[in-house]
Formats: structure tokens, C-alpha cells, sequence
């Protein structure tokens, strides 16, 4: 624990006393202009199936504050995965089924790449 005059830090490791292994898989898209209000409105129910998969705890969905030469906007799909296990059983099981929709209805107007991401702490701040 690191205090700072009136602020207190908490990493999870200190709180749970346990090694902490949990993977973010992020999904970056660039969308283009023409398609962006259409994709915003899918890809709000898109997250909630992904979701549904149980492989993940939690999603964050964020745009991405730059401006590419390419155009069109950038958004972060960030899914919180319960375990390297269940990231591989999303792969495994649910990964193809469910980018079909996404590939099949934004085709060339939607260019996304994905990356995973381990956990290697998170910190909260709690003021006294």
C-alpha cells in the first residue's frame, strides 16, 4: 500500500494477495463515415452476444481520440476475460460465428485488427 498525503493505493495484488492473470482481448475498428451510425447502433448489441458467450466479464467500448489519415472514426471494444482459458474457448467456440455478422454487413467499410492484453495489475485510488 502507497500513501500520498490524503490518497491511499490499492493494487488487486495487494488486496487479493494472489497473482493476478486476466486478459483484455481489444478489437479496434476504424468505421467509415458512411456506415458509422448504423455500425455504432450494431455493434451496442453486438457486445452485449459477445457477452453472452460467458467468456468475459465485463466490456468497454471507447473511441479512439485521433484523427487518422485513413478518415472515418476509430472505436476500442475492450472485452475483460475471466481467464487465459476462457479467451481460448472464445476462439475456439465463438470468435468466427459471431465476426461473420460484423464482416458480412460493414464488409470494406469496417477495417478492424485485434490484440490481447494481459493483466498484470490494476490500482484504485480511495481518498481519505
Amino acid at each position: 500500500m502507497l500513501i500520498f498525503s490524503d490518497l491511499v493505493f490499492l493494487s488487486n495484488q495487494q488486496k487479493t494477495n494472489q497473482h493476478y492473470k486476466m486478459y483484455i482481448y481489444n478489437v479496434t475498428a476504424n468505421i467509415e463515415e458512411s456506415i458509422h451510425e448504423e455500425w455504432l447502433i450494431w455493434i451496442k448489441e453486438h457486445i452485449p452476444q459477445v457477452l453472452a458467450t460467458g467468456k468475459f466479464e465485463k466490456a468497454t467500448l471507447t473511441k479512439v481520440l485521433v484523427e487518422e489519415d485513413m478518415g472515418g472514426t476509430t472505436y476500442s471494444i475492450q472485452y475483460k476475460s475471466y481467464s487465459r482459458e476462457a479467451l481460448d474457448a472464445y476462439y475456439r467456440e465463438d470468435a468466427d460465428k459471431l465476426r461473420q455478422e460484423g464482416l458480412k454487413r460493414f464488409a470494406d467499410k469496417m477495417l478492424a485488427f485485434r490484440t490481447e492484453l494481459q493483466i498484470i495489475d490494476e490500482y484504485t485510488v480511495k481518498f481519505k
